[in-house]
């Protein structure tokens, strides 16, 4: 039983052993919350969890007998506002009147095996109905005739619950809706320090920490786009918890537009959290017996600290996120074409980067950028989907089929969202365009926004992605969109409806990707948005991986990938070999470091094979073959962070396999120190201690307690006088080792 009900006392239990979520119907017939963390034992009363205190005579109270009850006070589960609570509400509606006082009621509940999808929108999943218990508790506002149903969902695998709302109008007048949170939960304390993942283009999913204060502290976005700039996740971590130990709560939002997670701490030092669609620009207007989904929040407990909050979150998302066959299948190593090449190139060009990348052990082709319209560079043809014939003179189909006969499948990049202003397409249909009447339109790229809350537009971008999936028998899709939405009005919508705008258009871009996914269940597709600016659960419902970010210098990409990696499965990171000088950073790194790095994701190569020296060429070689060898224990094992980017000049991780008996380590140095310590020891994690390993190139083996607590030992590093016996030095050291059971 996941899902436990104290009738008399109307208290929800939701548990599996792992964590406890336990919330209540107070007097007012709103709901409280009692309790979420480790599990606790089941008993037939928990009211000794709430306490009511009586307010401060500046507080307000419902009830004239009952100073002590007020919602200013009291821990809640969705709280409104107006009703004697002053902080920010999980709900907000504003009726014909311009009142926007609620008041949802408890009326009943219902428990349903499994976990109903969500409509319209990206969500988890179960394929076992015992997998998981869905707890529906229904509240109404009589007055309004308004219906809200609080979704609760418990795994029975982990420490995971999620949670979303949905609301019906059942009255027979319009309202507006102008928050809706997810989810939202208020912790009798404010002792933690919050988490999140912020950074910009090309140095996105940095971690930050920062301690909670009194008022409110957030992270968001409303740029159309989950964004480079802060991703919809954030963490509560207690001031002593490390990484292996101590209490976490992990929140992430299954959406890829607009987002709110924020943390309120009133004047109590009660911490309230609240994670949705951002209120800013957002506004539904429900008509008579319509309703609204919100999307879902995943919420993660751990009392192992910050790597077993991630550990929970990358099964959680392996098992029950990322669907098709490639949620147990091997990603195909690739090759890109854009840093080879940007925009200049022809059929006969590409087919020699292909034989060349065929010779290499390169499984996979893809034609990035620059194959459509009069694809030159980025000021035009984005819309124009076919072929650019003086390119490609005997079109895709004959490309397609000329890299298949090297033993490669091929793939493309397309950017369906957007549309140039040079383009047959904008010529056509200069109105699909997003703009605000009488307001100058901004570009970004070049480029402007498709209307994608209009469903001609969607089906039109649908036919023209599927035409030529069929045509060239398309293996793989990289979904690039490059800028954020300016002016964002639809001319599709009425007046009082464009505050939908985001949300429908977010909705516009999930149906196109279900359609295709759907109908072409094979294909792999890869998001993109200018690297990393859609880099979130809701992407990864349609698509496994994502293009972390276009920076690809190995160095940035240690703190890129650890800070992507607090929450994400490490194989849903698009993780390449790229050129030096890089191109994002023009800092020259050896192909070894290169490759030690990019081998924790998905692995491939942005750059000109015909480029490599016959050396490098072998190293490439050797590079693939170890990555044929390591990718199904990256998919499945169990990361480990060892040394932090953020706090040293050194980084290491490691994947540890299910059962202990494989494992690959990963360590870098980024800057020379001089006269270094004589010896330096990696200590491990996750390893069988009473087991005995191989060390690749290394003589002898090692018992698992040795290597974690004593530490693998580096090999021995240039102090300014041993070059003679010295194995490295320099800048931008690197190592991976990789551990089987003897």
């Amino acid at each position: 039983m996941l899902v436990r009900v104290n009738e008399e006392n109307k208290q929800f239990h939701l548990t599996n052993g792992k964590i406890s979520y336990i919330f209540h119907v107070m007097k007012n017939g709103h709901l409280g919350h009692l309790y979420y963390g480790k599990a606790l034992t089941h008993r037939e009363d928990f009211s000794r969890f709430q306490s009511y205190n009586i307010p401060t005579p500046s507080s307000c109270h419902p009830y004239e007998d009952d100073p002590a009850f007020s919602l200013e006070t009291v821990r809640q589960e969705f709280p409104v506002y107006g009703q004697t609570d002053f902080r920010e509400p999980a709900i907000s509606i504003r009726q014909l009147d311009g009142s926007h006082i609620s008041h949802f009621q408890y009326k009943t509940y219902r428990i349903l095996e499994g976990k109903p999808v969500l409509e319209g929108l990206p969500a988890t999943f179960v394929e076992k109905k015992d997998e998981a218990t869905t707890l529906q508790v229904i509240l109404e506002d009589t007055k309004q005739k308004l219906i809200l149903t609080l979704n609760y969902t418990i795994f029975s695998s982990g420490p995971v619950i999620t949670r979303s709302s949905h609301i019906i109008n059942a009255g027979e007048e319009s309202v507006y809706l102008e928050r809706m949170m997810a989810g939202s939960i208020d912790f009798a304390s404010c002792e933690f320090e919050m988490v999140q993942l912020s950074g910009a283009w090309s140095r996105e999913r940095h971690l930050k920490e920062r301690r909670l204060v009194m008022g409110i502290q957030s992270i968001s976005s409303i740029r159309g786009a989950s964004s480079h700039q802060h991703n919809p996740f954030l963490a509560l971590k207690r001031p002593t918890t490390s990484e292996e130990s101590g209490e976490v709560y992990g929140f992430n939002f299954v959406y890829s537009s607009n987002f709110l997670a924020q943390v309120e701490v009133d004047h109590y030092e009660t911490a309230r959290v609240m994670v949705g669609i951002h209120p800013f620009r957002f506004e539904w207007k429900l008509d008579t017996h319509q309703s609204f989904q919100s999307p879902e929040v995943v919420m993660v407990y751990s009392e192992n600290g910050l790597n077993g909050m991630s550990q929970s979150f990358h099964d959680f998302y392996r098992n029950h996120l990322i669907r098709s066959v490639w949620k147990t299948k091997d990603r195909p190593i690739l090759i890109n074409n854009w840093e080879a090449t940007y925009f200049d190139f022809n059929e006969d060009k590409l087919l020699e980067i292909a034989k060349e990348a065929s010779q290499l052990g390169i499984e996979l082709f893809v034609l990035d950028d620059g194959w459509f319209g009069k694809r030159d560079d980025d000021t035009t043809s984005l819309g124009d989907w076919w072929e650019n014939n003086e390119k490609l003179p005997y079109g895709l189909e004959h490309v397609a089929k000329k890299i298949r006969e090297n033993g490669m499948e091929f793939g493309l990049w397309f950017e369906p969202e957007m549309i140039s202003p040079k383009s047959e397409l904008f010529l056509e249909h200069p109105d699909w365009a997003i703009e605000t009447p009488n307001r100058h339109a901004s570009l970004g790229r070049n480029q402007r926004v498709l209307d994608f809350t209009r469903g001609e537009i969607v089906t039109y971008i649908y036919k023209k992605m599927a035409a030529i999936i069929k045509k060239t028998n398309l293996s793989y899709v990289k979904w690039d969109m490059n800028r954020y939405v300016t002016e964002a009005y639809s001319a599709a919508l009425s007046a009082d409806q464009q505050g939908e705008f985001f949300h429908r258009y977010i909705l516009g871009v999930y149906k196109l990707y279900q359609q295709l996914t759907e109908e072409f269940p094979n294909v792999l597709f890869e998001s993109c948005a200018g690297g990393g600016g859609r880099f979130d659960p809701g992407m990864f419902y349609y698509a496994p991986q994502a293009w972390t970010s276009d920076n690809t210098d190995a160095v940035e990409r240690l703190k890129i990938q650890y800070g992507t990696s607090l929450v994400y499965p490490i194989y849903s990171m698009g993780s390449h070999v790229s050129a030096v000088p890089n191109h994002q950073t023009l800092r020259v790194t050896s192909l070894k470091t290169r490759a030690n790095t990019a081998y924790f994701g998905t692995f491939g190569y942005e750059l000109n094979p015909l480029e490599l020296s016959d050396e490098e060429k072998q190293v490439v070689k050797h590079q693939v073959e170890n990555y044929k060898q390591y990718r199904s224990l990256i998919r499945e094992g169990d990361f480990y962070r060892l040394l932090s980017p953020f706090d040293n000049n050194e980084t290491a991780w490691m994947i540890v396999s299910k059962d202990k008996r494989e494992a690959l380590v990963g360590w870098y140095k980024v800057l020379a120190a001089p006269n270094p310590r004589k010896q330096t020891n990696l200590l491990l994690k996750g390893l069988n201690e009473k087991a005995d390993y191989a060390i690749e190139g290394k003589e002898g083996t090692y018992f698992g307690d040795e290597l974690m607590f004593q530490g693998l030992s580096l090999s021995t590093e240039f102090n300014g006088v041993n070059k003679g016996v010295s194995e490295r030095g320099g800048d931008y050291q690197s190592d991976v080792f990789h551990l089987k059971q003897v």
